[in-house]
């Protein structure tokens, strides 16, 4: 075993200075080796970096500074997203083992093993129940597997992700990727005048934002006709400012039965994977039909290399006239009272299980409420007198006595009768 005092390391790194590319390798085969030396190298010092950042945080040495350890790393010389990374495998440290090994020995880079860390909180999340110890054991070697085969970080974890809504799926309750109460939104004045946006919010919230903001984000030749001079990321900023110009122009106007953002939805031909929404990746079923309750929903059906095989037709469902009988009928979200504004309409028998796009399957729903009807049990069916009733899940309600809307609390089944 190597000495690792200060003395032994600094020898190590001379060393490892005095090596260079081979000069006279006409064929690169030395190259290659040397390289390939280089790439454990670097997996190695990724993994003593965590280590030692582990270390550090346990030692408490940036908090006793009144600081950091990502900080403390930044000021040391790592790039940001390096010091972020660090500090994420760092974190797991003792509950990965079996990657932990692999990266100790250099099999695993350190943009792999963040990407399998950041796959099993993925999992985690989304499954509405704790992993035992046996079921992390399992989904961790299936990622580490498919990391050893070649995969990239993205892939790995997408892999992740769709165990997660797999797991969400089957299980039901509301995963990590559909819970509201886990939403956050919050700014604050910066000491240069500036403000700070910081958002934690659901996929389907995600997804319409990113699909909303690209849109907007398209770069602009100078006056002159040189390309645009702006960055991506200012780009994206001035799309920011456009949405929010068009929102404020749209409150204005009647917009109260227009559809809502357009959503494209992946779907494999063999039915193995989740549906997949084009920016934030695999989907739950559930999430996948509330999207589509109340937006421009287009389904597409692939194979095997993604390939469209169909592509459904583009449903505006509930289309603006309809919106706003239903809007008269039910007045407000029909479980919580929250304003028409604030609801989308639910298809009470959903579009694909045949339910049709009609005044009596639809109905008015908050996105905390929807998000209820689709995880916690909660049914909804129209009575005799055309309007909605909603039926609670057995753990509120045992014999499952149906409730009247909102707007019709007054009423019960035997005074309608």
């Amino acid at each position: 075993m190597i000495d690792t005092d200060t003395t032994s390391l600094d020898a190590l790194l001379d060393q490892l200075v005095e090596i260079t590319a081979p000069t006279d390798d006409p064929t690169g085969r030395t190259t290659c080796a040397q390289l390939e030396f280089w790439r454990l190298i670097r997996n190695v010092a990724d993994h003593q970096i965590a280590t030692h950042a582990a270390t550090l945080d346990s030692l408490g040495v940036a908090e006793k500074a009144g600081s950091t350890t990502k900080k403390l790393l930044i000021e040391m010389g790592l790039p940001p997203a390096a010091a972020t990374r660090t500090i994420r495998i760092a974190d797991s440290l003792g509950t990965l083992s079996k990657v932990e090994a692999c990266a100790a020995y250099g099999r695993l880079s350190g943009e792999i093993v963040d990407a399998i860390v950041r796959g099993m909180t993925a999992i985690e999340k989304r499954s509405p129940t704790a992993l035992s110890d046996d079921e992390r054991a399992v989904y961790e070697t299936e990622l580490l597997t498919q990391a050893l085969s070649g995969a990239t970080p993205a892939e790995v974890h997408k892999h992740a992700q769709t165990i997660g809504n797999t797991i969400a799926d089957d299980q039901g309750g509301i995963p990590a990727c559909d819970d509201r109460s886990l939403d956050a939104l919050s700014h604050h004045l910066t000491d240069d005048g500036r403000v700070e946006i910081y958002g934690n919010v659901t996929q389907s919230v995600g997804e319409k934002f990113v699909a909303m903001i690209d849109e907007r984000s398209v770069p602009r030749p100078e006056p002159d006709g040189s390309p645009d001079r702006r960055s991506a990321s200012q780009i994206r900023a001035d799309a920011l400012e456009v949405l929010l110009d068009q929102a404020a122009a749209g409150a204005s106007m009647d917009t109260i039965g227009a559809p809502r953002t357009q959503t494209l939805l992946t779907i494999p031909a063999h039915g193995g994977n989740p549906a997949s929404l084009p920016w934030t990746g695999p989907t739950t079923q559930a999430t996948a039909k509330r999207l589509s309750c109340d937006g421009t929903l287009t389904e597409i059906i692939i194979d095997g290399e993604t390939v469209p095989l169909q592509m459904g037709r583009e449903r505006r469902l509930f289309p603006p006239h309809l919106r706003k009988a239903i809007i008269i009928r039910d007045e407000n979200c029909i479980k919580c009272g929250a304003p028409p504004s604030h609801t989308q309409v639910h298809h009470i028998e959903h579009w694909t299980d045949n339910g049709e796009t009609e005044l009596d399957n639809g109905c008015l729903l908050c996105q905390r409420c929807h998000t209820q009807v689709h995880h916690n049990g909660w049914d909804i069916m129209i009575g005799f007198d055309r309007h909605p009733w909603l039926i609670p899940p057995a753990d509120i309600d045992p014999q499952r006595r149906p409730l009247p809307a909102y707007n019709r609390r007054t009423m019960r089944l035997d005074d309608a009768a």
